[in-house]
C-alpha cells in the first residue's frame, strides 16, 4: 500500500473524529430541547470537551511517549468507541457530559498521534500536504458528518447519531490494525520540558495564534444553527444544506491551504486567509436576514478559515523540528481551549445580547490572530509578500530550534 493511500486511511479515520467533536453544534437545538436547557447552556457541552481535550492530551501524551504510535492510536479509538457508546446509551445531560469528556480525551490522543504518524510517513517536501490531508478528514466531517448527523437526528433521534459513530469507530480500528504500520517513537519528553518550549517567544506567539484565530472561530461556530434559524430564518432542512456547503467550503479550503504552504510558504497563506476569514465573517452580520446571500457567505466563511488550518500545523512544526509531537500536541490543547472560550463567550453573547452579535466578536478574534502572525513573521517587513526564501525559512528555522 503507498504512503499516499495510508495517509487517507487516517484521514477517513480523522473524519469519524471530527464528526463526533463537530456534530454538537450541528445539533445543539435539538440537544437543548430534548434535555430541557437552553441553548447557551447546551454550547457548554462544546466547552467542556474543549477543556478536557486540552488539558488532557498533553498528560496523556507525556505518559503514553514511549507506547508505539499505533497501538496508542487503536487504544485511543477504543476508548472513543465507549464514549459514543456512552452519550448514546445513558440518560440525562450529566451522561451526555461524562461522555464527551471521555470523547475528548481519546480524540486528542489520536489526533496528535496520527498528525504525527502522517508527518512521518510524508516525504520532506511533503509534509505540509499530508497535514492538509489529515485536515481535510475533518473538514469532511463538517461537509458529511455534521449535516447527515443533524438530518439523522431530525428523522430518528439525536442519540443515534452517537450510537452510530460508536459502531463506525469499531471500523475504525480494524482499519487502523490492517493499513498503517508502526513507526519510530520520538524520545520521551517529561511534561515539564513540553512546558519550557514556551519560554521561546517564537513559539509562545505562535501558539497564540492558534488561540485567537480558533477562539474568534468558535465564538461564531458554535451558535451558528441558531443563528441560521432565528436569525436568517432557514428550516431545519435548509439548516442541513448550509452546513453541507459549508463543509464542502472547508474540504476545498484546507486542501488549498496546505497546497499554498508548500508552493508559497507559510507566511503570506496564514496572514491572508486570517484577514479574509475575519472580512468574511463582518460581511455574514450584515447579510444575516438573506438566506440567498447567506449560502455563498458561509461558503467563503469556511474557505478562509480552514485554509489555515494545515499552514499554521506546518508552522508550528518548523518551529521546533525534532519534537513534532510535542508542538502538535501543545497545539492541540491551545486549540481546544480557544473552543472553550470561543463557545463560552459565544454563550454570554447569546444570553445577554444577541445572536447577531457573534460574527462581530468573532471577526474581532480572528483580526488579532492575523496581527499576531504579520507581527510575528515580519509581514510587512520582509517584502515579496511576505515570503522568505525556502533555504532562508530553514535557516531561521534551525536557528530557533
Amino acid at each position: 500500500m503507498s504512503t499516499t493511500l495510508k495517509i487517507y486511511m487516517l484521514a477517513i479515520v480523522s473524519f469519524l473524529v471530527g464528526t463526533s467533536e463537530f456534530i454538537i453544534a450541528g445539533i445543539l437545538d435539538q440537544v437543548s430541547s430534548d434535555i430541557g436547557v437552553s441553548v447557551a447552556a447546551a454550547g457548554q457541552l462544546i466547552t467542556v470537551f474543549s477543556l478536557a481535550y486540552g488539558f488532557g492530551t498533553p498528560f496523556l501524551m507525556a505518559a503514553a511517549s514511549r507506547v508505539d504510535r499505533k497501538r496508542l492510536m487503536l487504544y485511543a479509538l477504543a476508548v472513543f468507541v465507549l464514549g459514543n457508546a456512552a452519550a448514546f446509551v445513558l440518560p440525562g445531560f450529566g451522561a451526555l457530559i461524562v461522555s464527551r469528556i471521555i470523547v475528548a480525551l481519546s480524540s486528542g490522543v489520536f489526533v496528535v498521534t496520527a498528525l504525527t504518524v502522517a508527518s512521518k510517513l510524508a516525504p520532506p517536501e511533503k509534509q505540509g500536504s499530508a497535514i492538509a490531508t489529515l485536515v481535510m478528514g475533518f473538514s469532511t466531517a463538517l461537509i458529511v458528518g455534521v449535516p447527515l448527523g443533524r438530518l439523522a437526528a431530525s428523522v430518528y433521534d439525536w442519540k443515534a447519531v452517537f450510537g452510530a459513530i460508536a459502531l463506525l469507530g469499531l471500523f475504525a480500528l480494524l482499519l487502523i490494525a490492517t493499513a498503517i504500520p508502526k513507526t519510530d517513537n520520538e524520545l520521551p519528553v517529561p511534561l515539564r520540558q513540553q512546558l519550557l518550549l514556551l519560554k521561546n517567544p517564537k513559539i509562545a506567539v505562535g501558539l497564540g495564534i492558534t488561540f485567537f484565530w480558533i477562539g474568534g472561530y468558535a465564538i461564531a461556530y458554535t451558535y451558528m444553527s441558531p443563528f441560521l434559524l432565528d436569525i436568517t430564518g432557514m428550516s431545519g432542512g435548509t439548516v442541513s444544506i448550509a452546513l453541507f456547503a459549508f463543509g464542502v467550503a472547508s474540504l476545498i479550503g484546507s486542501q488549498l491551504g496546505g497546497y499554498a504552504t508548500d508552493k508559497w510558504g507559510y507566511r503570506p497563506t496564514l496572514v491572508g486567509g486570517m484577514l479574509l476569514h475575519a472580512v468574511w465573517l463582518i460581511v455574514i452580520s450584515f447579510a444575516a436576514h438573506s438566506p440567498s446571500l447567506m449560502f455563498p457567505l458561509l461558503m467563503l466563511w469556511s474557505f478562509s478559515a480552514w485554509s489555515s488550518g494545515p499552514t499554521q500545523q506546518y508552522h508550528l512544526i518548523t518551529l521546533a523540528p525534532g519534537a513534532t509531537s510535542i508542538m502538535l500536541s501543545l497545539n492541540s490543547s491551545v486549540l481546544q481551549f480557544a473552543m472553550a472560550a470561543g463557545a463560552g463567550i459565544g454563550g454570554v453573547i447569546v444570553e445577554g445580547s444577541s445572536l447577531t452579535a457573534i460574527t462581530w466578536i468573532g471577526a474581532a478574534g480572528v483580526a488579532v490572530a492575523a496581527a499576531m502572525a504579520a507581527g510575528a513573521f515580519g509581514y510587512f517587513r520582509a517584502g515579496a509578500g511576505g515570503r522568505l526564501p525556502r533555504k532562508e525559512e530553514t535557516q531561521e528555522n534551525k536557528a530557533s530550534a
